[in-house]
């Protein structure tokens, strides 16, 4: 045996439980299309045992195709394919790909074997079921990243740069060398490395911002509302190292308040198409691990000089409403203004002078906490969606190391915040669109659509199962009231966590657009996002619209020109898309550090609740920390269970046992795949 075939050799020999050589496709970027048979684009999902499924934009059902039918597509390739009409074995409409369109811009996360001149990725991603060779001519071919040489046993990033016709694995090329395997760093930057989000700011940037002048001028005072005599706070998470919103308020001789919600004047300091404004739109937002946050600008701005901390004049922009006695908008005015916070208040701390009426600034607290409650009320009166699911937080030590899981209560204090911000939020979006007296306005809107009526069908069969009822549906109107009543009845109930996500699946997604629709789960006809530029870059383009028709609004009303729709509605399709890919690395965060919690208690049995069903699996909640992982089906030794689809249901064979979701189970930890965020129950049978 040649010595480049023993190292071959030697590389399969880390390659455990994996799909390779002789189940792999044969690869191709073109196919020969079938005659008369629907045509698609969509996206590959790709799973670990090789097949895939093909994603299309507004197809209900995604579409199956078999390992050799995939052409060589990997996980989040663009492909055009061909649809069957015939329905497959996992029940689906099949397809084969004609051609790839375009290679996923995701790199894959693999740890490297060098064994001389053969260098693969060893990739452990449950959707990627192929490893990636490394072509090189000598070792030193390796590249060195951030001061990293790429060598032999160091997680790496990899991008799939071609699969050649008549090789067995995809070729690709090192984009980032990661560091050691296991290490906390190591593993969250290969979280937003494998979603194409950075971890650092290049030197130029940070530069750039620490070249920015601290200095507030009497001019530029002089050009804005003074409020640095009216009572400010700011109320935000006791861990906060950034303040970007900020109430002031106080009593007015009539009897009214005077609410100011004061938003950090990011634009200010970020010019467009500077080198920070274009990496903050690259960004497009902040990024919010278990243990990290990678903001969207560099800490000069985001914690420093947009940092709105108490006892420092700052820059706001600012929305300031007055307020009868009913929370009705007496007056409101929009424009840019100089504070100085009188106190930083955490969510506890603002808490408690809500319970016991005693505490710093106690009047304004209250007197803001009695107008939000309104807000509040009036809000979900008149049919906003009132999704209130238990959200469980990660607790780490210093070095990232998971060592609790506890869930997230929210307050009168939270509340308190969001009704002003919505407030705010709500009020420009209505400006901009209908009283700034610019026709047509160019503006950046955060839209939600009613829900999908093939999904509201789905809940009222599923709810139903548990002997629940979804009223009409017929206008947006009730299906606001239907899905809140819904949400009320199961609120106790043991199936209340799946009822309220699957209503939450019926949802459309919030998106960014410069044409209003409205956004239905907040009953608002008009809403945007201007509260948050320090952390979303749509808030900064709002914030630029606003200060242009603000300018109109108060000299002659005429524009020098319209700002362009056709490129805010481009930034604004960018910006949901990078929206969705930082939730999902956030998610991708919680699921590795669950993992890593649960790693040493294999062998242990909780009790828990049967949180989810398939044809595979069940999922179950354990108590109390609610972390979730599969009991195979195919390990239940007592019976052979299947899948009830329509009835929502596993049930045995020859028992006739049915388990259903929300049953309470007991179950034994198997096993823990870190590297893959996964976690295995076997059911425990009395």
């Amino acid at each position: 045996m040649s010595k480049k075939s023993s190292d071959k050799k030697v590389v399969k020999n880390f390659r455990q439980n994996r799909h390779k050589s002789s189940h792999s496709p044969r690869p191709s970027t073109t196919g020969r299309r079938p005659k008369s048979l629907e045509e698609v684009q969509g996206t590959v999902s790709l799973t670990r045992e090789g097949f895939g499924f093909i994603v299309v934009e507004g197809r209900e059902e995604d579409i199956f195709v078999t390992a050799p039918k995939l052409r060589g597509a990997l996980n989040g390739d663009v492909v055009k394919a061909v649809v069957s009409k015939k329905k497959g074995r996992m029940g689906r409409c099949e397809g084969e790909v004609i051609y790839i369109v375009e290679r996923s811009a995701r790199p894959h996360i693999g740890v490297l074997t060098v064994r001389g001149t053969q260098v693969w990725a060893i990739v452990e991603s449950p959707r990627m079921p192929y490893d990636i060779r490394i072509p090189i001519e000598t070792p030193d071919d390796l590249p060195t990243i951030g001061g990293v040489k790429a060598a032999d046993g160091l997680k790496v990033a990899v991008l799939v740069t071609e699969w050649p016709r008549r090789s067995m694995e995809p070729i690709g090329k090192i984009v980032d060398v990661l560091g050691t395997p296991g290490e906390n760093n190591t593993e969250m930057h290969a979280i937003l490395a494998e979603f194409g989000l950075p971890y650092r700011f290049e030197p130029e940037v940070e530069t750039a911002a620490d070249n920015i002048s601290e200095k507030i001028t009497k001019a530029e005072i002089a050009r804005r509302r003074d409020f640095r005599k009216i009572t400010t706070f700011t109320i935000d998470p006791a861990d906060a190292k950034d303040f970007d919103d900020a109430l002031s308020v106080r009593k007015l001789d009539n009897g009214n308040y005077e609410i100011g919600v004061h938003i950090a004047d990011v634009t200010h300091y970020v010019k467009p198409g500077d080198i920070v404004d274009k990496e903050a739109y690259n960004r497009a937002t902040s990024v919010y691990l278990v243990d990290r946050t990678i903001p969207m600008l560099p800490e000069k701005l985001s914690n420093k000089l947009c940092s709105l901390r108490p006892n420092e004049d700052k820059l706001c922009f600012s929305a300031v409403f007055e307020l009868d006695a009913k929370a009705r908008v007496v007056e409101s005015w929009f424009g840019r203004t100089v504070i100085n916070s009188d106190h930083r208040f955490d969510y506890d701390e603002a808490q408690n002078v809500i319970e016991t009426g005693e505490g710093p600034l106690k009047e304004e607290v209250l007197a803001a906490w009695d107008l939000a409650r309104i807000l509040r009320d009036q809000r979900f009166a008149k049919g906003a969606i009132n999704f209130e699911r238990p959200e469980m937080k990660v607790e780490v030590d210093a070095e990232g190391k998971p060592v609790n899981v506890y869930q997230k209560v929210s307050h009168e204090s939270n509340f308190l915040i969001e009704e002003f911000m919505l407030l705010a939020n709500r009020s420009v979006a209505e400006f901009a669109a209908k009283k700034c007296g610019i026709k047509g306005a160019t503006f950046v809107y955060r839209i939600h659509e009613t829900p999908n009526n093939e999904k509201l069908g789905n809940l009222r069969t599923f709810a139903k199962n548990f002997g629940f009822e979804l009223g009409p549906t017929e206008t947006a109107k009730q299906v606001s009231k239907s899905l809140n009543k819904l949400l009320g009845d199961v609120r106790n109930n043991a199936a209340a966590d799946a009822i309220g996500m699957l209503a939450l699946r019926a949802m459309s997604r919030a998106r960014y657009s410069t044409d209003n629709v409205g956004h239905y789960g907040l009953a608002f006809p008009f809403y945007t996002h201007f509260t948050s530029p320090i952390r979303r870059y749509p808030d900064m383009m709002v914030h630029r619209l606003l200060a242009e028709y603000l300018e109109a609004y108060y000299s002659d009303g005429k524009l020098a020109k319209m700002p362009d729709k056709a490129l805010y509605e481009q930034w604004s399709v960018y910006s949901s898309g990078r929206e969705q890919v930082a939730t999902e690395a956030e998610r991708a965060s919680t699921k590795y550090k669950l993992a890593e919690f649960m790693s040493d208690k294999v062998g242990q049995v909780f009790e828990g609740t049967v949180s989810g069903l398939t044809e595979w699996g069940m999922y179950v909640e354990i108590e109390p920390t609610k972390v979730e992982g599969m009991v195979p089906l195919r390990t239940i030794t007592s019976d052979f269970y299947q899948f009830d689809e329509e009835k929502y249901r596993i049930v045995g064979k020859t028992s006739h046992k049915v388990i259903t979701l929300g049953d309470k189970v007991k179950i034994s930890v198997t096993r823990v795949s870190i590297e893959q965020k996964q976690i295995d129950y076997a059911l425990v049978e009395e």
